[in-house]
C-alpha cells in the first residue's frame, strides 16, 4: 500500500487526479450528463497513457461524478446523476427556505465522509478477499459471473423480465469475432471488422453518450436557473455530535449495498434515506428540507463507490455501469481484474485503493471552493453541449483503431440504446452482460475441458455452488416477495 501512495504522489498522476475529480464535478452537476458517460469519453484517451495515470483519472471522474450531482439537486431540484435523486427530496426544500449554503455544507460533508468510510472497507477487505478469491477455479469463476449476471437483472429497476432480456442480449451481441478454442470466424456475415468482435469502447460510448445525446435532442429545454450560494457554506464542531449516527450508518448501508451487483448508487441512497426516517424522532420532518435527509443520501451514494470497487478489484465483477467501463479501461492496458491484480500488477491494484482515497480529498477542495462557480456552469443549455461531445464521440471511437467502422458500431449502439431505453429495457444489465459474456463462454469451457464435458463435476465445488444457489435466490426472490405483497393485499381487502 505504501508504494501505491508513493507511485500516486507524482506531479503527474496526482494532477490527472486533481483534474478527473474536477471534470467529474462539473459533468456531474449538469443535468442528463452522468459519470458513465464522462468515463465512456476519455477512456479512449487512456489507450496511450501508463496504467496507473489511466485508473487514476478515471477513478477521479468517478468520484467526481457522483459528487458533482448534489448541486443541482439542491438547488435546481434536478439531480445532476440519478444518484442524488434522493437528495432533492430534502435539499431543495432548505434551498427554498433559504438555507441553500447549509444544505451544500451537509451534502459535501457527507459525500466526503461516505467516500472515507468506504475506503476503510476497500483498504481492508480487498487484499483478504482477493486472497480468498485465489481458490477459485473456472466453475467458481463462471457461476460467479452468472450470479452478478443473474442478480443485475432481477434487481433491474424495470423489470426482471427486461433486465434478464436485456443482459441475453448483451451477451448475444459479445459473440462475433473469433472463436477462442476453434480459431474460426463466427456471426461475421462476411464482414471483416467483425472478425475482432463489436469494439468495447464503440460499445459504451454508443450506447451511454450517443444515446443520451439523441434523448437530449429530442427532449425540451428544461427552464429554471439555481439560486446560486451568495455566502460561505457553513459547517460546525456540533454536526458531528448531531448527525454522526446518521453519517456511520449511511456509509455503512452505502458500503455494502455497493457489494452488490447491479443495485446502484441511487438504492443505496433510498435504503439510507428510508433508515434514516425509520429510527428518527421526528420522520414527519422528512422531505420537509431536514438536515438529517441530504445527509443520509449524500453518505450513502459516495460510500456505493468503494464499496462497488471491492469486487472489482477482487474478483472482477463490475457492480455496476462505471464498474465494467472500469474494466474496459483495464483491458485496454493488459489487465485482468480479480484476484491475479494483486500478485501481477500490485501496483494497479493498490493504486485504485489510494486514488479512492485521494480524490475524496481533492472532491472535498474543490467542492468546497468553487460550488458556486460550479452552480453557475449548471446554467449552461445542453444544448451548447451536445456538439462537442458529439465531437468528442466520434474521434474518440476513431481513434482506438483508425477505423470508420468503428464510428459506425459507435453510432449503431446509439441507436439500440435509445431504443432499449425507450421500452423501458436497462442499459445496465445490457453493457455489463457484454462485458462479461466473453469471461463467462472463457471459464465454463475450460470447467468442461477439466471435467471432460461433465456438468455434474460442480456439484463437487461447494463455492459453485453457493454461486448457483445465490443466482437461482436472485431469479426467483422478485417472484416470491411479489406473491407475498399481493396476499397481504388480498387479506387486507377481505378484512375491509
Amino acid at each position: 500500500m505504501g508504494e501505491a501512495f508513493t507511485l500516486l504522489f507524482t506531479w503527474h498522476n496526482l494532477a490527472l487526479l486533481f483534474v478527473g475529480t474536477g471534470l467529474g464535478i462539473i459533468i456531474g452537476a449538469i443535468p442528463g450528463l452522468t459519470a458513465s458517460m464522462l468515463i465512456a469519453l476519455t477512456l479512449p484517451l487512456t489507450f496511450h497513457m501508463e496504467p496507473v495515470g489511466a485508473v487514476t483519472l478515471l477513478i477521479g471522474e468517478y468520484v467526481g461524478g457522483i459528487s458533482g450531482g448534489l448541486i443541482t439537486a439542491i438547488l435546481l431540484r434536478m439531480p445532476g446523476t440519478p444518484a442524488s435523486i434522493v437528495t432533492t427530496f430534502d435539499g431543495y426544500p432548505m434551498a427554498q427556505n433559504n438555507k441553500a449554503e447549509r444544505a451544500l455544507a451537509l451534502g459535501i460533508l457527507a459525500s466526503v465522509v461516505g467516500g472515507l468510510i468506504s475506503w476503510v472497507f476497500l483498504a481492508g477487505m480487498s487484499p483478504a478477499l482477493a486472497h480468498f478469491a485465489l481458490q477459485f477455479g473456472p466453475w467458481e469463476y463462471f457461476t460467479l459471473v452468472l450470479m452478478a449476471l443473474v442478480m443485475l437483472a432481477a434487481l433491474a429497476h424495470s423489470s426482471m423480465v427486461k433486465g434478464l432480456l436485456a443482459a441475453v442480449l448483451g451477451m448475444a451481441f459479445a459473440l462475433p469475432g473469433i472463436d477462442s478454442s476453434t480459431g474460426s470466424s463466427r456471426l461475421t456475415f462476411g464482414q471483416d471488422f467483425l472478425l475482432s468482435g463489436f469494439g468495447l469502447l464503440p460499445v459504451l460510448i454508443g450506447a451511454f453518450a450517443i444515446s443520451q445525446i439523441l434523448r437530449d435532442a429530442a427532449a425540451p429545454l428544461a427552464e429554471g436557473k439555481p439560486a446560486l450560494p451568495k455566502s460561505r457554506l457553513p459547517i460546525y464542531w456540533s454536526d458531528a455530535k448531531v448527525h454522526g449516527a446518521n453519517l456511520l450508518r449511511s456509509s455503512v448501508i452505502g458500503t455494502w449495498i455497493g457489494l452488490l451487483p447491479g443495485i446502484g448508487a441511487n438504492i443505496a441512497a433510498l435504503m439510507a434515506y428510508t433508515t434514516a426516517k425509520q429510527v428518527s424522532r421526528e420522520p414527519e420532518r422528512f422531505g420537509t428540507g431536514y438536515e438529517p435527509g441530504v445527509v443520509a443520501g449524500e453518505s450513502a451514494n459516495n460510500a456505493s463507490i468503494g464499496g462497488a470497487l471491492i469486487p472489482l478489484i477482487t474478483m472482477g465483477i463490475p457492480g455496476s455501469v462505471t464498474e465494467a467501463i472500469l474494466i474496459g479501461a483495464l483491458t485496454i492496458h493488459n489487465l485482468q481484474p480479480g484476484p491475479l491484480l494483486f500478485q501481477n500488477a500490485p501496483q494497479i491494484a493498490y493504486g485504485i485503493i489510494a486514488a479512492y482515497l485521494v480524490a475524496n480529498i481533492f472532491m472535498l477542495v474543490l467542492m468546497w471552493g468553487s460550488v458556486r462557480y460550479i452552480a453557475w456552469l449548471a446554467q449552461i443549455p445542453r444544448a451548447g453541449l451536445l456538439g462537442p461531445i458529439l465531437i468528442f464521440c466520434v474521434v474518440g471511437s476513431y481513434a482506438v483503431n483508425n477505423s470508420f467502422a468503428d464510428v459506425w458500431v459507435m453510432i449503431a449502439f446509439g441507436v439500440i440504446g435509445l431504443g432499449l431505453e425507450a421500452v423501458r429495457v436497462p442499459l445496465g444489465p445490457f453493457v455489463i452482460g457484454f462485458v462479461l459474456s466473453p469471461i463467462a463462454e472463457e471459464q465454463l469451457r475450460a470447467s468442461l475441458m477439466m471435467s471432460d464435458g461433465n456438468v455434474w463435476e460442480i456439484l463437487q465445488r461447494p463455492y459453485a455452488l453457493f454461486f448457483l444457489a445465490l443466482a437461482v435466490l436472485s431469479l426467483f426472490w422478485p417472484v416470491f416477495l411479489a406473491r407475498i405483497r399481493n396476499r397481504q393485499g388480498a387479506l387486507e381487502n377481505e378484512h375491509t
